[in-house]
């Protein structure tokens, strides 16, 4: 018998299995494989489009849904506080490290420099309940209030630099043979005294008041416009010892120009005069107003 004569027949049972009678089943038909490497395991089949019966379309591939705008702006902002507290924490840390190997000596200045800032604000605080006192009584409403005024306009005259000063303080003289302290330098030194409860100050001749400036080159420095040479000659009045402190403090205006091959030379005085006087400036369009 042919090949093709077999194929028309039901093959014939395997001895020991049970013969089936009826009709042979339809064949299926072959399907080519397709060429190349056929991975083995689990097959996974693409989307195949439905058939245009008609009827209800196969739902589709899920859509991946973006990034929700408000979860965005939380992760950022988390991250920008997180930033931030990481970099407090370094600093930290680094004063900290500068601290521990700080003298004993140093360390002690620095406590009496930070005792004495905060003595000087309680008394601020006091004198100011006082003033306040004072004025909210009715009986000596307007004789307070006329003491306050003139009180303030005495420190304001004082602050701006339109009236001489005299008190306690000292003179500190910055030498600098070499020509390195620069206009940084001396302005950190100003805002040390300041800083130390210096009330009022002159450089040589300069009168510094809140907006004064120091500008220009090393060896070439100028406050306010106005030229001024080494040595550079401080007079302050506030509380000498306080003052005197601030300026020993490690890493100050003491070692950077030590540093720079200068010198800092403090003396402390129960009376020094400052008595360079600033102009004041002619408002351009201000002008005080008269309640009408």
């Amino acid at each position: 018998m042919t090949p093709d004569q077999r194929a028309g027949q039901p093959a014939a049972p395997e001895d020991g299995a049970p013969a089936v009678d009826g009709p042979a089943p339809e064949e299926t038909p072959a399907v080519d494989a397709p060429t190349g490497d056929v991975p083995t395991g689990d097959v996974q089949t693409g989307d195949v489009p439905p058939p245009d019966d008609g009827g209800p379309a196969a739902p589709g591939p899920r859509r991946r849904r973006g990034r929700d705008p408000l979860a965005a702006v939380l992760i950022g902002v988390l991250t920008l506080l997180l930033g931030f507290a990481f970099a407090v924490q370094v600093r930290s840390n680094d004063t900290d490290t500068v601290l521990a190997g700080a003298r004993e000596e140093d360390l002690v200045r620095i406590l009496d420099d930070l005792t004495a800032q905060q003595d000087r604000l309680r008394q601020e605080i006091a004198d100011q309940r006082s003033a306040l006192e004072q004025l909210g009584s009715s009986d000596s409403a307007s004789a307070a209030a006329l003491k306050e005024a003139r009180d303030r306009s005495a420190a304001l005259g004082i602050l701006n630099g339109s009236v001489a000063a005299q008190g306690p303080g000292l003179t500190m003289t910055i030498r600098d043979p070499e020509g390195r302290v620069s206009a940084s330098t001396l302005l950190n030194a100003v805002q040390e005294l300041r800083g130390a409860g210096a009330e009022t100050m002159q450089i040589d001749d300069v009168r510094i008041g809140v907006s004064s400036a120091v500008t220009g080159s090393a060896g070439s420095l100028e406050i306010d416009g106005q030229p001024v040479q080494a040595p550079y000659v401080f007079r302050v009045i506030g509380s000498p010892q306080d003052m005197a402190t601030a300026m020993s403090i490690p890493g100050g205006v003491t070692s950077v120009v030590g540093g720079r091959g200068g010198s800092v030379v403090t003396v402390q005085s129960d009376l020094v005069v400052v008595d360079a006087l600033r102009p004041l400036d002619e408002p351009q369009y201000a002008e005080p107003d008269d309640g009408n």
